[in-house]
């Protein structure tokens, strides 16, 4: 596993893709894997999560901020299944043949558009938390953890997404909180995103066949973990997850076990890659 990471010097990547300027941030080199971010944020958020665990293996590591979210614009875009042929548009002007893709939440609902539309781009698919077409049933927002100095490091006007957000409630989720969720929230485009949204069913086809990790949080009070599970009858080799004491912000609240079974899915979807380190 990599150390916990310091202040995040990724390279900026921007890529045209028709009428839609994609902005995004990279690490490393090798094998891509493409991270999407969840509804509300922009890439800082899954950068962080994932910088902080993943395997050094060889990899270049690719963040996009979502249209209308960050420094990524909407233009000619009216409904999600627009944002799938955007993102399948970025991964091939990366120009490094398929891709290990990861989403989180709305992030992952794109993913799984993404694959089912273009499975030849994508040599892996893992989804975090996953939101699909509508949510089903949903667990009671329930505490795990309160630490008493939890909230020593965020201004009082943060204090309330932070307890909405994280049922583990720690100065190191706080810390996480305030760095990589916060900012993002500043940076979106409210009128862009509600054009989007309106169009919200992607097509999903049969679903995508290749190394699927599909993880839960046990207490996701926002997607539940039901509908995660019935996510196997589309993947036929995924492997299946529901993390205890994790709500939605589980990359954040569990990383040992987000890392753990990132690790996993990287050996299964890149089988004859070489070690380093």
């Amino acid at each position: 596993m990599r150390a916990p990471p310091g202040p995040l010097t990724g390279t900026d990547v921007d890529n045209q893709v028709g009428a839609v300027s994609v902005h995004a941030v990279a690490h490393g080199s090798g094998l891509p894997l493409v991270a999407l971010h969840g509804a509300g944020v922009d890439h800082r958020e899954i950068e962080a999560a994932v910088e902080a665990v993943v395997p050094d293996v060889g990899l270049r590591r690719v963040y996009p901020d979502l249209p209308g979210m960050g420094r990524t614009t909407t233009e000619g875009l009216n409904g999600n299944d627009d944002v799938v042929t955007v993102l399948a548009g970025f991964v091939e002007q990366l120009g490094e043949g398929p891709v290990l893709l990861l989403g989180h939440s709305y992030g992952a609902y794109l993913a799984r558009g993404l694959a089912a539309r273009r499975p030849e781009l994508v040599l892996g698919l893992a989804l975090v938390c996953p939101l699909g077409g509508g949510t089903g049933q949903v667990p009671e927002h329930q505490v795990v953890r309160q630490d008493d100095d939890a909230y020593d490091e965020l201004a009082p006007e943060q204090r309330a997404g932070f307890d909405e957000y994280l049922v583990v409630r720690t100065r190191a989720t706080a810390r996480r909180y305030r760095d990589s969720v916060v900012p993002g929230t500043t940076v979106e485009d409210e009128a862009a995103l509600e054009r989007v949204f309106s169009g919200w069913a992607i097509d999903l086809g049969a679903g995508y066949g290749g190394p699927t990790l599909v993880v839960a949080g046990r207490r996701d009070s926002t997607v539940g973990y039901a509908d995660a599970v019935g996510l196997l009858a589309h993947h036929p080799n995924a492997t299946l997850a529901v993390v205890d004491g994790a709500g939605h912000a589980l990359v954040h609240e569990r990383p040992e076990v987000f890392g753990a079974l990132l690790g996993e899915w990287i050996d299964r979807a890149w089988p004859h890659r070489s070690r380093r380190g």
